[in-house]
């Protein structure tokens, strides 16, 4: 079953970067209380992830707060250690939060993943954009192909705001 707007999201846990290491953070810790603007990618490093849709919502960031969101998410089906190379590369001013999903539990729990095993990707996730309020889905913004990131993109998400 596919992730529809009125759902609240599994309970799940990511890895994230700190300086002390990677450490584990749960879907709670992430929406609970909160509006988050979550995106998803089907790849850390992949032309359209870095060149288009990470680039949108990392510029957009103060726009998108001024609307009353309290953070900004991607997830990826990556390790935590290209997800913070990735951030560091993409994001020096930590604008976005980076969520690894790296065995694609989460990904795979919304119904939302992408087998991308022919490019030689193995598993991913759909590239996808949603508003999330205390954990409940909003907004949600699937794009029919994974090289573009257009309804799901930073611009399209700060219009419907």
């Amino acid at each position: 079953m596919s992730l529809k707007v009125g759902d609240s999201l599994p309970e799940a846990t990511f890895k994230t970067m700190t300086a002390e290491g990677p450490k584990d953070v749960t879907t709670a810790d992430v929406f609970a209380g909160k509006t988050v603007v979550l995106f998803a990618v089907p790849g850390a490093f992949t032309p359209t992830c870095t060149l288009n849709h990470l680039p949108g919502y990392v510029s957009h960031a103060d726009a998108i707060s001024a609307k009353g969101v309290d953070a900004i998410a991607v997830v990826s089906v990556n390790d935590v250690f290209v997800m913070d190379a990735w951030a560091r590369a993409s994001d020096p001013d930590h604008r976005v939060l980076f969520l690894a999903d790296g065995s694609a539990a989460f990904t795979k729990a919304i119904g939302l993943e992408l087998d991308a095993t022919g490019f030689g990707m193995g598993v991913r996730s759909r590239r996808y954009s949603a508003l999330v309020r205390n954990g409940v889905v909003e907004q949600l913004n699937v794009e029919e192909v994974a090289g573009k990131a257009e309804k799901s993109g930073a611009d399209a998400m700060l219009a419907s705001l």
